[in-house]
């Protein structure tokens, strides 16, 4: 089976596009499959956008009830994929804003069938590429990505922020065998390099498929602090090196 993460925070304008488009991907694999929309607090009408998708799609819904960040929401729903997969499942986790293309599924869970263990779909593989990203946002990724391979080497990543990724059912089984919930401790967007590098100490195989991230096709703005997120990457630094 193949599950489907997404946390989503007030993506009223997005998240039914996207369901749209993973319908319509999955009807052409012809997999056995369940997403998990993590409703984080959503305060405008995500929950309906989702709701009035289930009766076409398997759609689980869990909920938050109030925002308590992206860290908690992917903890979540990893929490929830663990207990549904089997070992030879997979699941993908990926933005409910509509930038991840769910045609590049069928990709990533060909590399998982080949050994893979964890599947990044990278923007800085020959192929990828940022389209719509403001300048600000583009280099602080690729300068945490770059900063965070010297520091916590893993090989086969180069983007260790996306959160587009596929992840082996035993992969994830392992991960919470060893760490349980402190598998995910950040509260924001640093939670994906911080779930990379814990994995990688596993050890896991990792590999990458380019991504075109498409920024452009997102309808509201940005939920990123730089500042504060460029801040919370040295916290995590530290953090994990003296851990």
């Amino acid at each position: 089976m193949l599950l489907i993460l997404l946390p989503a925070y007030n993506e009223e304008r997005d998240i039914g596009i996207l369901l749209d488009r993973i319908r319509v991907v999955m009807a052409n694999l012809e997999l056995d499959y369940r997403v998990l929309v993590v409703n984080d607090g959503s305060r405008d009408g995500t929950v309906r956008e989702v709701q009035q998708r289930q009766a076409d799609m398997p759609v689980e819904i869990l909920d938050h009830g109030v925002n308590k960040g992206l860290g908690q929401a992917m903890l979540t729903g990893l929490t929830r994929a663990r207990e549904l997969a089997g070992d030879d499942d997979v699941l993908i986790a990926m933005d409910a804003d509509n930038t991840h293309d769910p045609c590049l599924m069928e990709a990533m869970l060909a590399r998982i069938r080949a050994g893979a263990d964890v599947v990044i779909a990278s923007r800085y593989e020959r192929g990828g590429e940022e389209v719509g990203l403001s300048r600000a946002r583009s280099f602080l990724s690729r300068g945490a990505s770059t900063l965070l391979r010297v520091f916590f080497p893993i090989p086969g990543a180069r983007d260790y922020t996306c959160g587009y990724r596929a992840y082996r059912g035993s992969t994830l089984r392992r991960a919470f065998q060893r760490y349980g919930d402190r598998l995910v401790e950040e509260r924001g967007f640093t939670c994906m390099a911080e779930i990379l590098i814990k994995l990688g100490r596993l050890p896991v195989k990792v590999t990458e498929v380019p991504l075109v991230l498409r920024y452009d096709l997102k309808s509201g703005p940005s939920k990123m602090k730089v500042l504060r997120t460029i801040l919370r990457y040295a916290v995590l630094i530290r953090k994990l090196i003296t851990a």
